[in-house]
């Protein structure tokens, strides 16, 4: 993955090969298959390169058809559905090697006023410059050392703010630009790293399990107001359901004071492949 923030932000700045067609390229990896952020974010990116400024997006759906290959770029298609007069929606197909890995959708709109409320952030997190770093606790559950976890995810400062392993604090690891639409996709990019994980909480699995495939399916994301992706948001999780061998989980995303910015949704793969189901 991005070795730095400076590494994540040309990855989401996209060449432009013809009217509507982009090129996303790849980072150097140790995963085998690409990052499913990676692609929500590249794929958000195009799609805000064909719309008009002042048009910000308010939400996205989007479906991973295949794993991706880490070792050839991926090519992004936007078709233009609509234009009206405050809204303007993109659909955009990923392809490798000829074939269709994800589709998007997503919504734009142009700002305006209107009634406001939001449910409280949760209480008794703990504060980010008190929480233990990720790496640090994936060392802990997986052995592996936490100067992997950091390579892997350095674009990232990303804090475990309470015990239940379902909050986190997650910032960029640096100051970005003053460009609303890179940290939308930034925070898309963020949005799929740990929210898989929620489903295999009440299982007393972690993610990295090898005893589960792990897979991300299909994702949402509604932005509802401004905020900063390189400023602390907490990332409170819950997974209502699994079965099937899917999991569900959802996510809100708060600023330090308590805004509500972003909500995210999610089903993901997580077969048994070495789990006994009769315990």
């Amino acid at each position: 993955m991005p070795e730095s923030l400076e590494d994540l932000v040309e990855l989401l700045d996209l060449e432009m090969i013809d009217v509507d067609l982009y090129r996303g390229q790849q980072p150097q990896t140790a995963l085998q298959r690409v990052f499913g952020g990676q692609v929500l974010g590249q794929a958000l990116a195009a799609a805000g390169r064909t719309v008009d400024d002042g048009r910000i997006a308010h939400s996205l759906h989007a479906y991973f058809l295949r794993g991706g290959d880490t070792a050839v770029p991926i090519i992004y298609r936007v078709e233009g559905t609509r234009d009206g007069g405050s809204f303007s929606s993109r659909r955009v197909v990923a392809s490798q090697h000829g074939k269709p890995i994800f589709y998007m959708s997503a919504s734009f709109q142009k700002p305006e006023p209107g009634l406001d409320h939001q449910e409280p952030i949760p209480a008794d997190v703990v504060p980010p410059d008190e929480a233990p770093t990720l790496a640090s606790v994936l060392e802990a559950q997986s052995g592996r050392p936490a100067a992997d976890w950091d390579r892997e995810w350095a674009a990232l400062d990303m804090r475990l703010a309470g015990v239940t392993g379902r909050q986190f604090w997650i910032r960029a690891s640096g100051k970005l630009p003053d460009d609303p639409a890179l940290h939308a996709c930034v925070l898309a990019y963020a949005s799929d790293l740990t929210l898989l994980g929620a489903s295999l909480l009440p299982h007393g699995i972690v993610i990295g399990d090898r005893r589960i495939q792990p897979a991300s399916l299909d994702h949402a994301l509604w932005f509802h107001r401004d905020f900063r992706a390189d400023e602390w948001l907490l990332y409170d999780q819950t997974s209502p359901s699994a079965s099937g061998a899917r999991g569900f989980a959802t996510g809100r995303l708060y600023t330090e004071d308590g805004r509500l910015v972003a909500s995210v949704a999610q089903e993901g793969l997580i077969r048994p492949v070495g789990l006994d189901l009769s315990k």
